[in-house]
């Protein structure tokens, strides 16, 4: 999965002269957590976040907090005066991964996507967590299994094989290194439903063969291992 297909298009930027107090409105307005910051020239200089723009009301950046519109108040602050100038981006081509990666080590809240020197959208925590949730199948109904599994080339194949073999369909599988146990890997397959027995019938068999470690049906969660 990559960055241009979890993007948002269309972003709302605010120029480096732009009044803070425009910026928490549209903050208010539109529910927009990063604004990238563009120059003049419609070159990407910064960016800011909510947490910014809620820093600044009242503003820690102006001596005394005055924020009744005389000189020097709140109704001077710009974008630029609080923007985290020169801030990290992306490409279009990134891949999620790499996203997710940079946004926990930086713990930042969104990234820029630039392409060829032009802003073309921008990808947040919240796409993210989209792709998580899509990726795991958690949008869909049916019943989630959690397998552990030997982390080797044949076990995940084998066993989606053998779900198919009991005549079951699967929508999603998801699978994670599992740092508590070395040499494993977790499997989590979304299926349409049971195939016609009860979940307990069909954990029971599958338990024969394989490590199921729990069970997710109808919201609820039942630990097996």
């Amino acid at each position: 999965m990559l960055v241009r297909d979890w993007m948002t298009e269309n972003v709302v930027t605010l120029g480096v002269n732009s009044s803070v107090m425009d910026a928490a409105d549209i903050l208010r307005r539109k529910d927009i957590r990063q604004f990238p910051v563009m120059d003049a020239e419609g070159r990407l200089v910064g960016i800011v976040s909510d947490r910014d723009i809620r820093d600044a009301m009242p503003s820690k950046f102006i001596p005394g907090d005055c924020t009744d519109g005389r000189e020097g108040g709140l109704n001077t602050l710009t974008a630029g005066d609080i923007m985290t100038p020169g801030p990290l981006t992306v490409a279009p081509d990134t891949s999620i991964n790499a996203v997710a990666e940079i946004l926990v080590r930086h713990k930042v809240g969104g990234l820029p996507v630039v392409e060829g020197g032009q802003l073309v959208g921008i990808i947040t925590q919240a796409d993210v967590m989209r792709f998580l949730c899509a990726a795991a199948g958690s949008l869909r109904s049916g019943v989630q299994l959690a397998f552990r599994l030997e982390a080797r080339p044949g076990p995940l194949a084998e066993l989606l094989t053998d779900i198919r073999e009991m005549g079951l369909n699967f929508t999603s599988v998801f699978t994670a290194y599992d740092i508590r146990n070395p040499g494993t890997r977790n499997a989590y397959i979304r299926l349409e439903g049971p195939g016609g027995r009860a979940v307990e019938q069909l954990v029971e068999t599958l338990q024969k063969k394989y490590m199921v470690l729990f069970y997710v049906n109808e919201g609820v969660t039942v630990d097996v291992a």
